[in-house]
């Protein structure tokens, strides 16, 4: 195990000890896989080496608004470590993709031991917290033609893919906005040559000319996540 070479940030940073005692076990995430939900035990933390997943709050009448997203930077289920015993929100893959699994038990205890593993999953639940809120305060703020191109390129950068398959009615529940309203903003995208899409297949062409449409939200969000493991939280000596 200590030869492989992790795709994921947070297994990236760690030595090969500390891998070794997380008993990592390989894991393949198809599309639309459930990796939590409210209500159940959480039993595995689960690291993302390609495809990404949407961390979602669900309510009464069965909508759902993205909360979250997890990608090659992610720790999902990283709550146990606080304390939380079951799922508080729907936790599924959008992207098919692979990955590792590590018992929640194995990461408890070396969660405890207070080193390296423990400095980098509280950063990651930092980069978390500033991700759902400026994710908040964009869906007041930004016209949803933005916040849709914040979306899509937090997503391919997390897929490492600038095409993915995604549906209209499915973006609405994502950022929070019924289906003819993200109909609108994604044409206003596709007539500008920003975005291509048949059948529910999106494709960026030039992700920078994107980029310039996406309001600031996308690179304060994308800043946290990449680079995370790099901020002096004072934890290490």
């Amino acid at each position: 195990m200590s030869a492989t070479v992790y795709k994921n940030s947070l297994l990236q940073s760690l030595d090969a000890e500390v891998i070794k005692r997380l008993s990592l076990e390989p894991v393949t995430f198809e599309l639309e896989h459930q990796i939590e939900f409210p209500g159940e035990s959480i039993r595995y933390l689960y690291f993302v080496e390609e495809g990404m997943a949407s961390l979602t709050t669900t309510f009464e009448n069965g909508a759902q608004v993205e909360v979250g997203m997890f990608g090659y930077e992610s720790v999902i289920g990283v709550s146990a470590l606080m304390g939380t015993k079951r799922s508080l929100n729907r936790v599924y893959t959008q992207i098919a993709g692979h990955g590792y699994s590590c018992p929640l038990e194995a990461a408890r205890s070396e969660f405890r031991r207070g080193g390296t593993f423990q400095s980098l999953t509280l950063r990651y639940v930092q980069a978390q917290l500033v991700q759902a809120m400026q994710s908040a305060g964009c869906n007041v703020q930004h016209e949803v033609d933005q916040r849709l191109a914040r979306w899509l390129l937090i997503c391919a950068d997390r897929a490492h893919s600038n095409t993915f398959k995604m549906s209209h009615e499915f973006l609405g529940h994502m950022l929070g906005a019924s289906r003819p309203t993200v109909s609108m903003a994604a044409a206003a995208l596709k007539r500008k040559g920003l975005i291509t899409y048949t059948r529910g297949l999106i494709t960026i062409p030039d992700v920078k000319l994107l980029e310039k449409k996406a309001c600031e939200c996308y690179h304060v969000i994308k800043d946290h996540l990449d680079n995370y493991t790099e901020f002096d939280s004072g934890i290490i000596s």
